[in-house]
């Protein structure tokens, strides 16, 4: 991930209701939510949320799909691991700590299993 990118994506996260809408899709997993569920889940008003949910998408952070009448609204589990492996890339005293795998279970609940090699463990 380039520097450009991570950027406009904590950017989009730094505020308070585009993390919680980002949060809730994260938990409802790849199916997503339609616009209005996620409005009245979250309790805001529809204008507010397409102005969050637009932020969010440029950020490439939430995909829109439409099914329907409804527009459907997912995390985009991509751009969120990309970014995670570039926030971590270089941690551990300069070992890297690499995500093993990343997957749901089955309540669609995100696990990310990392390992942390620290000198200790690598003797």
């Amino acid at each position: 991930m380039e520097i450009k990118i991570a950027i406009k994506a904590l950017t989009a996260l730094a505020h308070e209701t585009r993390l919680t809408i980002f949060r809730t899709l994260v938990q409802a997993g790849e199916s997503g939510l339609p616009a209005g569920q996620l409005a009245k889940e979250l309790g805001i008003p529809n204008a507010t949320l397409s102005f969050h949910l637009k932020e969010l998408s440029h950020a490439e952070l939430v995909i829109s799909r439409q099914e329907s009448r409804f527009i459907y609204y997912s995390a985009n589990f991509a751009t969120m691991n990309a970014l995670l492996g570039y926030l971590t890339e270089n941690c551990c005293a300069g070992t890297p700590c690499t995500p093993n795998e990343v997957c749901c279970d089955e309540k669609n609940d995100l696990i990310l299993a990392t390992t942390h090699l620290t000198k200790e463990t690598t003797r």
